[in-house]
């Protein structure tokens, strides 16, 4: 299976859900194009409380659909958008890549910061799905499974049907963690 992008979406203000688009254009250095996130420092309400100079490791957020579908097992029926993300993506372990991996979807690319670090407010959205996508494995290990973030490193467009591309970055394996 290719790895693809299967929706995208953006929101002007600061919202849980994003409304899916039929296309988002990314800016380099500043992310998607119209949403509540987009710019060169944090945007992140609870970020800018602490220091709203800190730079802006969330320009894009992305959601693999495999994650749907895991919940979909649990009894969570969610559609692209709904989470937050801006990029649902099928056919990539977004989770397993590398701090610094860089996403080429056609002309753009988006280099891997972090895990998403989801907060209570999903809760609000369902009830229960926090403890599905944060959780402690058998080995008391935190598991963060609601997408990873970017910045942008070449700006474009993206829309559905896109294939994504991966590139790890050269050196040892440096697992993501929540940004």
């Amino acid at each position: 299976m290719q790895a693809s992008v299967i929706a995208v979406s953006a929101a002007p203000q600061h919202t849980f859900s994003k409304p899916v688009q039929p296309r988002i254009r990314l800016l380099t250095g500043l992310g998607v194009e119209g949403d509540a996130h987009m710019g060169t420092t944090v945007k992140h309400r609870s970020r800018v409380a602490k220091d709203p100079t800190q730079p802006n490791l969330r320009q894009v957020h992305l959601i693999p659909a495999e994650l749907f579908d895991a919940l979909a097992e649990a009894g969570y029926d969610l559609a692209p958008g709904q989470l937050g993300e801006n990029i649902t993506t099928r056919g990539v372990d977004l989770l397993g890549l590398s701090t610094g991996a860089l996403l080429s979807v056609g002309e753009c690319v988006i280099e891997v910061t972090g895990l998403r670090n989801p907060c209570t407010q999903i809760d609000a959205f369902a009830p229960g799905l926090l403890k599905h996508v944060v959780y402690r494995d058998e080995q008391g290990t935190l598991v963060l499974r609601g997408g990873v973030m970017g910045v942008v490193r070449a700006g474009g467009t993206v829309e559905p049907g896109m294939a994504v591309r991966v590139q790890e970055p050269a050196g040892p394996h440096v697992p993501l963690v929540r940004v």
